[in-house]
């Protein structure tokens, strides 16, 4: 998957935004780009969790369908652990197609320049049957 820049900081944006809490949300592909990030709201409203409610999830995928895009990628942040599918992240994975993307961001302060801390740790994995395995991401 190659994610242009400008989407990438879209997300990282996203991630400081919603710290503590863990933030989430889907992102549109077509041929393996990236096209379009879609910003969801963590119901869960949690450093430890996240969900997002079905009737947003549902809106979002049939933007994405109508489009004629792919759900390239579903991502979140890990607020206070490495950017690694929890047990929860591999038993509530059920596009084993997509990317789940996870933003480390454990260490973020919002008190400290952003240009002084520590860069997001940001990982894509193929989640498949609960078992985990790296997948392929380039920032374009």
């Amino acid at each position: 998957m190659k994610v242009p820049l400008a989407l990438m900081d879209e997300i990282l944006v996203h991630a400081r935004e919603e710290f503590p809490n863990e933030c989430c949300g889907m992102v549109a592909s077509k041929d393996g780009l990236a096209v379009k990030v879609f910003p969801a709201v963590n119901a869960a409203a949690s450093p430890l969790r996240y969900e997002i409610d079905p009737m947003e999830q549902l809106k979002i995928e049939e933007e994405i369908w109508d489009a004629g895009w792919d759900l390239g990628v579903i991502y979140h942040s890990h607020t206070r652990s490495d950017p690694v599918p929890s047990e929860t992240d591999r038993n509530l994975a059920f596009h084993p197609d997509s990317i789940y993307m996870i933003i480390g961001i454990a260490g973020f302060d919002r008190e400290v320049p952003l240009e002084e801390q520590k860069p997001a740790d940001v990982r894509g994995w193929f989640i498949r049957k609960g078992v985990s395995e790296l997948a392929e991401m380039e920032v374009v």
